[in-house]
């Protein structure tokens, strides 16, 4: 079982930036696609990016493209997140996680969970 640990939250003003990482366990992780969902207060947990197992392929949902990006580092057994040009509406808790389904964007094909880390966009 694959153990995951994310970090890199905190609060920062709109406009700006954070790298979150999520490290994770085992010798299988070069093989795992990986993804990054979030969930604000009162919301449901909603897809935020996804990354192949090779780092060669990405997806990401519509309302962070062009101001986020996924990447990996299997060397490293983590995946990053950067986050530029943040808005309030980014204000949630960030949780990165395994695909073990056929789907890069439902939270259903994923597992793993880490405990997540918490981002707060504001002025």
């Amino acid at each position: 079982q694959v153990q995951l640990v994310e970090s890199g939250g905190g609060q920062v003003q709109p406009g700006g930036s954070l790298r979150l990482s999520c490290a994770a366990s085992g010798r299988t992780f070069r093989i795992l696609p990986m993804g990054w969902f979030r969930q604000a207060p009162e919301k449901e947990r909603e897809f935020v990016a996804s990354i192949a197992s090779s780092g060669m392929t990405t997806f990401y949902a519509d309302s962070i493209k062009g101001r986020f990006t996924i990447s990996r580092d299997n060397g490293k057994n983590t995946v990053f997140l950067q986050m530029n040009s943040l808005k309030p509406e980014d204000t949630a808790d960030y949780y990165c996680a395994v695909k073990y389904g056929t789907s890069y964007i439902k939270a259903a094909d994923f597992g793993s969970w880490g405990q997540g880390t918490q981002v707060t966009v504001s002025s």
